[in-house]
Order: C-alpha cells, then sequence, then structure tokens
C-alpha cells in the first residue's frame, strides 16, 4: 500500500483550490436548487468493482507488451487493486476470475480484509483450454456438440460458485467465446439449446441469494456467428433461465452506433438488468478506457440509471464493474482515471432537474429535454469527487499521488519480468 504521507502531502498542495472550486460549485448548484453536500455523499457512497485480471497489461491476438512490475498471482493483484482504492476510495471490492486467481478461501479472505476489499462477482472462463483439462474448447463450450465438453464447462461454473460462497460472492458471470467462423459450420438453433440446456444446470446450482448474470458479445473470438450476440439474445436466456438469470452489460461489445441506453432502459423496465462491465469502445470491443471515446453516452446510461432508481423501478439492483484492456498505459492508473469517470457520470446524472425534464418529455418539448440533460453534462463536477476523496482519506489527485510514492518501481524490483512472447488475451 501506499503511505498516508504521500497522500496527505499530495493533497496538502491543492485542498486550498478545491475548497474554493466545491464551495463556488456549491452556490451555483444551489441556484439550481440542488445541495452539493446531498450529491457528494451518494457519489461517496457509490463503488465500482475492479477486476482482477484489469491491473495486468492487456494485449490483442497479435501481441502483448508486458509493463512493468506485473502481478505473479491473484495476491499481487489484490494489492494493486488495494492501492486503487486506497487513492480513489471508489473501489471497494475486487471480481475474480477462476482458474486465474485460484487460491485458498481463508487466504483470499485474509488478504481482502487486510487491504480493506470485499469480493464481488465470480468470472468463469471455458473460452481457453486449461493445462490439466481433458476436453477443448476449440470447438465451444457450453454449447459444445461433444456432452462430455458440456459437462466439464458446467462443473466449472459450478466450482466458481463454490468457491465464490467461501469468499463472500453473491453473483457469476458467464462469458463464452462460442460460435462459428463459417456458413453451416453451426446449427443456430441446436447450438443454442445446447448452450441453454447447460446454462440451466449451472443455474440449478445457484444459492437461493446469488444472480447469474449472462454477457453478449456481438463478435470475437468467433466471427461469423456467436451464441450470445446480442441483448435480445440475452434477454431471452435471462426469461428462459429464472428469476435469479439477469443480462450483463459490457458497453464496449456492442456496434458503434447502438443505443446503449435505450438497451439499458428495455432491461431495467423488464427486470432483467444485471450490471454492468465499463469501458469504452470506438470500433467494436475495444475494452478501451471508461469515457475515453463517448463520456457522454457514459452520461446517458447513468441518466437511465438514476432514473429507474428514482422511480424505485422493481428488481432494480445493478452491479457495476471494469473491464478493460491496458495496452499502452499503467494499469493501475487507467482503473483510478476510468473509476473516477463512472462516478462523474453518476454525479452530472445526479444533478439532472427530473421534474422538469419529466414534463418536457410529456409536452413533446425535445429541445428543453436535451438541453436539459446538457446543462448537467456540461457542469464540472469534479469539485464534488475529489472532496469525496479528500473526506475519504484519498487522494485530491489520484494519479499524481500513485506516481510520487513510487509504487511501480517498487513492485517491479520485487516481481519479476514477465515475457510478452505469444498472442495477448482476446
Amino acid at each position: 500500500m501506499i503511505k498516508s504521507s504521500v497522500i496527505e502531502e499530495t493533497n496538502e498542495t491543492s485542498i486550498a483550490a478545491l475548497r474554493e472550486d466545491y464551495d463556488s460549485l456549491g452556490q451555483r448548484l444551489d441556484r439550481r436548487g440542488i445541495s452539493i453536500d446531498a450529491i457528494k455523499a451518494q457519489v461517496s457512497d457509490y463503488g465500482v468493482a475492479v477486476p482482477s485480471w484489469g491491473v495486468g497489461t492487456g494485449g490483442t491476438r497479435f501481441a502483448r507488451f508486458p509493463g512493468s512490475g506485473e502481478p505473479r498471482h491473484v495476491f499481487d493483484k489484490l494489492d494493486d487493486c488495494g492501492v486503487i482504492h486506497q487513492l480513489t476510495g471508489a473501489t471497494p471490492s475486487v471480481s475474480l476470475h477462476i482458474p486465474w486467481d485460484k487460491a485458498p478461501a481463508d487466504d483470499l479472505n485474509a488478504k481482502a480484509e487486510e487491504l480493506g476489499l470485499f469480493f464481488d462477482a465470480m468470472n468463469s472462463n471455458t473460452f481457453q483450454d486449461q493445462p490439466d483439462q481433458p476436453q477443448s474448447y476449440k470447438f465451444g463450450s457450453l454449447s459444445n456438440t461433444r456432452d462430455e465438453t458440456r459437462t466439464q464447462a458446467v462443473e466449472h461454473n459450478l466450482e466458481c460458485i463454490e468457491i465464490g460462497k467461501a469468499i463472500g460472492s453473491k453473483a457469476l458471470t458467464v462469458w463464452i467465446g462460442d460460435g462459428s467462423n463459417f456458413p453451416g459450420q453451426s446449427n443456430f438453433t441446436r447450438q443454442f439449446e445446447r448452450y441453454l440446456e447447460a446454462m440451466k444446470r449451472i443455474y440449478q446450482g445457484l444459492p437461493e441469494d446469488w444472480r447469474i448474470f449472462s454477457e453478449h458479445k456481438m463478435y470475437e473470438p468467433a466471427f461469423y456467428s456467436t451464441v450470445v450476440q446480442d441483448w435480445g439474445t440475452n434477454f431471452m436466456i435471462a426469461q428462459e433461465l429464472g428469476p435469479k438469470a439477469f443480462c450483463l452489460v459490457d458497453l464496449g461489445h456492442h456496434a458503434p452506433n447502438v443505443n446503449i441506453e435505450m438497451i439499458v432502459a428495455r432491461l431495467i423496465q423488464f427486470g432483467k438488468l444485471g450490471g454492468f462491465h465499463f469501458n469504452d469502445s470506438k470500433y467494436g470491443d475495444d475494452d478501451l478506457d471508461t469515457g475515453s471515446i463517448d463520456p457522454y453516452r457514459l452520461f446517458l446510461v447513468f441518466n437511465e440509471l438514476v432514473d429507474a432508481s428514482h422511480r424505485k423501478a422493481p428488481n432494480f439492483n445493478p452491479a457495476h464493474m471494469l473491464d478493460q484492456s491496458h495496452n499502452v498505459t499503467d494499469p493501475i492508473e487507467s482503473l483510478m482515471v476510468s473509476a473516477m469517470e463512472v462516478q462523474r457520470a453518476y454525479a452530472q446524472a445526479l444533478i439532472v432537474d427530473r421534474p422538469a425534464l419529466e414534463a418536457a418529455q410529456d409536452g413533446n418539448d425535445a429541445m428543453t429535454a436535451t438541453t436539459l440533460l446538457k446543462q448537467a453534462f456540461r457542469t464540472d463536477v469534479e469539485p464534488i469527487l475529489a472532496m469525496a476523496r479528500l473526506e475519504k482519506g484519498s487522494a485530491i489527485d489520484p494519479v499524481s499521488a500513485f506516481r510520487k510514492s513510487g509504487y511501480r518501481a517498487r513492485v517491479a524490483a520485487e516481481r519479476p519480468a514477465v515475457s510478452g512472447a505469444g498472442g495477448g488475451i482476446v
């Protein structure tokens, strides 16, 4: 972890300016009938999960260029996740990926307690073969034509549930790479029937207080068809499985012109929004840093979430997690900035004048409605985010504090360099 004195020293140079900015913004929001302290309290209570795999360097199908001080195992990953939360105060939970993060539950719990973290949704891996598995996933996992391969994939997911129960997780996220690369390679109907049958076996193994999230992805690694390719198929899966099944929305897994915020609204309306993987995309499935391409779209997604919360939409309890590939940046820095971008979108959505927006919508006043959203989006809410961090003992400027701490150089000296040979992660 980073010494508190480093955080205090970096904060000291910015506190006076921050208080001035916070008071100024508070006066402007007050004229709009908004309490800045109330918004700050809600932002302070908000948290987004960090993926354990996110603290390592990502890659493409062609190459991977490792960074210095990459985690050697899950406990190094948790250390890095602890630093992210220490500096931002916004990432209290970690989502593990099995088998990458397999370790004794007692050791995981002890490490998490030491770092002030807890565990979010479990993630299974049936999109790549492991050294000790008898069946290959080359031609699919949960939808494979071979019953023994599907059974192996089901048993792996059930194992993830058992591990999750021991560390306090309450959800399982299932993403598969199943699909086809050539027309005629797979029968779409029979393939989907096999997938549903396998998912029902996993669903039966869920504890009563757990949820299962299915994630859609329009392409990759299969390039002709994907079994769970869009939100419509995802919704059918959740409906077919039962009340503990929900849809996970990854912002990067959509075509460039898809209206993601409308998808979010539809899933909320029918009680099947399970949660999010936050990232961004230029072309589709880029897994870029959250808000790096289209921060307005991120805000519009949170506008739907805040609207649902205000009207107390039934069965509404979405999980929030980052999911990104950091190819050219320090993963810790990218995850900190992304967590703050998610908080920013949330704060901006909180200051939307909802009664005025509803009146404009009911009166078919398109110009007023869109102006109200733009007014909230254009408001610089950084003083709210920074003040929330300061009051938690976190850093006003997390990236500056991280760089000043020398954490990356310190762990690089302890952790062996990793080879970049071979392809990257998909």
